[in-house]
């Protein structure tokens, strides 16, 4: 931070690291924000000397700038319409189904696209605010993706990256949103724009030099636009896997694993799930594969039973709640036909847990299987692994998440083809210990030594000017 109290290092993102809390008195408080984003950003903005801009999470409430944890928060306001139109509307009724491959048809209003724009002009104004000549600006996710360009024509001298947490679609698919030009144009205004995949960054490159003035280098993750040279590359975020491994060997998380397997009646096998409420997970997909296990005899509701934990996402969009409802009718059929009294065969679990729960729950899953139809990267997936110190367990992970490309050596499967989830899963409940123990010892290499703050120094280093112009993807 300078003199005039304007920091070198900014974070943009739609939600603050912590949220606001108004009580029925008035009376305020901050708690810390779920989500992948906060738990990736944490480690890189703990000690630094930075500046957070994002909205606190309750509509229609000024607040003041605040310290935490050495970072400097500044909060952006946001109406109940804007965040209705803005945030349920574009960013998650159009853009969010777009950019995940069309599992629900995406929206596309101008009403929404205009508040869009707006806001995204508000978050680019607060940066240009607090940031000091020349400061480095990383601006996070598909609710921002105008800021790059609007922070551009107000702050010219910024360093500015942005990165993309979701995927970014085949370009067949990005042609049909109606501001596709003016998207792509945002983008442009970072000096790198960093995805997941070498496929998301292909993709951009394509529309960028078909879709504006953008022209072609002689290199493959670079072009030139505006006078400028403006990058792209590959940089698969991960989490603090040091610290998780670390939670999980404490002897509170094997006690309670050892606990949670008590409660659920001391079965031979567990398997797990730990998603977020969202269509693009595939929730009903493992659902059905466990139950056809059931029906064909394969597996016994005695001994192997299946635990769901799904975190409340976006209830007031009504794609989600048809969702909850469909989900929770199997959960509900499977159980009448294979419970025991006392003993379900599925344990589901619509509620938010804390991190140390959540770590316990890994320790004592035999099977995890995460099976999105389509996902940027997938944390659970690392996080299950990281858990895993000794070396048990076994990860059925869908081969359309960002995450698979990385850890290759768990099960793959494709989420659309039942019968094999169905195949993938029992052979992950009847694979030999020795095979397991090699499956999990190379995933865990690669998750350990790939964290979140190699993440972070990755992107960092290819937005500074003076770094070497690959980057690690």
């Amino acid at each position: 931070m300078d003199d005039t109290g304007a920091s070198d290092f900014i974070v943009v993102a739609n939600r603050l690291p912590v949220d606001l809390v108004v009580d029925e008195d008035g009376g305020k408080s901050w708690k810390r924000s779920p989500g992948g984003l906060v738990t990736a950003m944490e480690p890189l903005l703990r000690g630094r000397d930075g500046a957070w801009v994002g909205w606190p999470g309750v509509p229609d409430v000024e607040v003041e700038p605040l310290e935490q944890d050495g970072v400097v928060l500044h909060p952006v306001r946001l109406s109940a319409a804007e965040v209705a139109e803005y945030y349920e509307g574009f960013s998650n009724a159009t853009l969010w189904p777009l950019y995940h491959d069309v599992i629900v048809p995406p929206i596309y209003d101008r009403t929404w696209w205009h508040t869009y724009v707006r806001v995204n002009q508000r978050f680019a104004e607060a940066a240009a605010k607090v940031a000091a000549p020349g400061a480095t600006v990383w601006i996070q996710d598909y609710q921002l993706q105008l800021v790059p360009g609007q922070l551009r024509e107000l702050r010219p001298d910024l360093r500015i990256g942005f990165f993309l947490h979701i995927p970014f679609p085949p370009t067949e698919l990005f042609m049909q949103l109606p501001w596709r030009t003016q998207i792509v144009e945002g983008l442009l205004g970072a000096d790198l724009v960093g995805f997941h995949t070498l496929g998301g960054a292909r993709n951009f490159r394509w529309l960028a030099t078909h879709l504006s003035d953008a022209t072609a280098t002689g290199r493959t993750r670079e072009i030139d636009y505006g006078g400028r040279t403006v990058r792209m590359g590959a940089f698969p975020i991960s989490i603090d896997s040091g610290e998780l491994d670390q939670l999980a060997r404490e002897p509170a998380t094997r006690a309670r694993a050892a606990e949670i397997r008590t409660e659920l009646g001391d079965p031979k096998r567990v398997v797990l799930g730990v998603d977020r409420l969202d269509y693009t997970k595939g929730i009903n997909v493992r659902l059905i594969a466990f139950h056809e296990l059931l029906v064909d005899g394969r597996i016994d509701a005695a001994d192997t039973v299946m635990v769901q934990i799904a975190t409340p996402s976006r209830e007031r969009v009504d794609a989600y709640q048809k969702m909850r409802d469909d989900i929770e009718l199997t959960v509900g059929r499977m159980n009448g036909e294979f419970a025991r009294v006392g003993h379900p065969a599925v344990h589901y679990l619509h509620q938010s847990l804390p991190r140390d729960e959540l770590a316990a729950f890994f320790v004592a899953a035999d099977v995890m299987l995460v099976t999105p139809l389509r996902d940027g990267m997938n944390l659970v997936a690392k996080e299950y692994v990281a858990c895993k110190f000794d070396l048990s367990g076994a990860l059925v992970l869908s081969e359309f998440t960002g995450a698979a490309i990385e850890l290759n050596q768990a099960l793959l499967v494709n989420p659309h083809d039942l019968d094999g989830v169905k195949n993938t899963l029992y052979e992950a409940l009847t694979m030999p210990a020795a095979q397991g123990r090699r499956r999990m010892r190379a995933l865990r290499r690669q998750v350990l030594s790939h964290d979140v703050d190699r993440w972070a120094r990755s992107f960092l280093d290819a937005l500074d000017p003076d770094a070497a112009m690959a980057s690690p993807g």
